[in-house]
């Protein structure tokens, strides 16, 4: 009986130092969390969309979209958004709405008095005249946005490990080499994998599949629990490279009521025509021409989907 009381006394003690172990574990991550949030939270001018007449409570289970922006920024450059996407999510659907827009799209930059390619609009205004201008183009609300700093985009990778991704086109950029099939990627390949278009036979598109690729990996290694436990260097490589609007409650809220939606993820593409047009100066410049009736289209498919009313896009120009 005193061998079994001591067995007994031993195996309470491991669970105690483990349940101990694992709280401490659960603190440290929480703590680590919480400040890497405080540190890519940032409040931009707009706090609501002007195009929303009530507010959305994301914990609630409300209907809500985001702004990607990847962006290039370098030293004594603010940058272009090399990469816009939009993503719409909705609890009731369980389903995630993605849709990229091609960077040399024409289109009035709200907020600069001038239409331009979209991607400019960062470098004019940042964040925020970028929100009001895709705002404007498809008549939709932008709730939120996660910016990017694609020259750090390759750390992110490489502290989750890499990424796996399945590539449809063998090709060659700078000194690597992408076959077909399923690749895994480090973060400098991940990086020239994402940006290729010049030697793709759908351009700017193939390009846009690519990084959603990407995206969708770093989604799925990042909600993994193998993740988790090598949390340290990946809140080290978000806090360097990622800002949003996103509270630490949102982010949460999220992650409770939204972490499987990643598995239906409808993909779009805007449908237009390249054209040369002539600048000001007289310079022609190659523009990315998408109609009145593809916005609309666009619109009403993504205003169904955040559970808003139809309605009309004003014309551009």
């Amino acid at each position: 009986m005193k061998k079994k009381r001591k067995w007994l006394a031993a195996l309470l003690l491991v669970l105690a130092v483990s349940v101990l172990g694992g709280g401490t574990y659960a603190y440290s991550f929480y703590h680590s969390f919480n400040q890497a949030v405080k540190t890519i939270h940032e409040q931009g001018e707009q706090k609501q969309s002007e195009k929303r007449t009530e507010g959305i409570i994301v914990k609630n289970g409300d209907p809500f979209s985001i702004l990607l922006l990847g962006v290039d920024e370098r030293k004594n450059d603010k940058g272009r958004s090399d990469t816009m996407i939009i993503m719409t999510v909705n609890p009731h659907l369980k389903s995630i709405n993605m849709l990229s827009i091609p960077r040399d799209t024409r289109t009035e930059i709200v907020g600069h008095g001038t239409v331009d390619k979209i991607n400019h609009a960062y470098a004019f205004g940042g964040v925020d005249m970028s929100i009001k201008t895709v705002e404007k183009f498809l008549n939709i609300p932008i709730d939120y946005y996660v910016k990017i700093n694609m020259e750090g985009f390759e750390d992110i990778v490489d502290a989750l490990g890499g990424v796996t991704v399945y590539n449809n086109l063998a090709f060659s950029a700078g000194s690597e080499y992408f076959k077909e099939g399923e690749l895994s990627l480090d973060g400098q390949q991940a990086l020239a994998f994402s940006r290729m278009r010049h030697d793709d036979p759908e351009g700017d598109f193939g390009r846009q599949k690519r990084q959603r690729e990407i995206i969708e990996s770093i989604l799925k290694k990042g909600s993994s629990i193998t993740s988790l436990w090598n949390y340290n260097p990946i809140l080290k490589a978000i806090s360097k490279n990622i800002k949003t609007n996103f509270s630490l409650d949102e982010m949460i809220g999220i992650q409770s009521k939204y972490k499987d939606f990643r598995k239906n993820i409808q993909e779009y593409r805007i449908n237009g025509k390249g054209r040369m047009i002539a600048n000001q100066q007289g310079n022609k410049i190659w523009y990315y021409i998408v109609s009145d009736d593809e916005r609309q289209k666009l619109s009403n498919i993504l205003r169904e989907h955040l559970k808003l009313s139809q309605e009309t896009v004003t014309a551009q120009y």
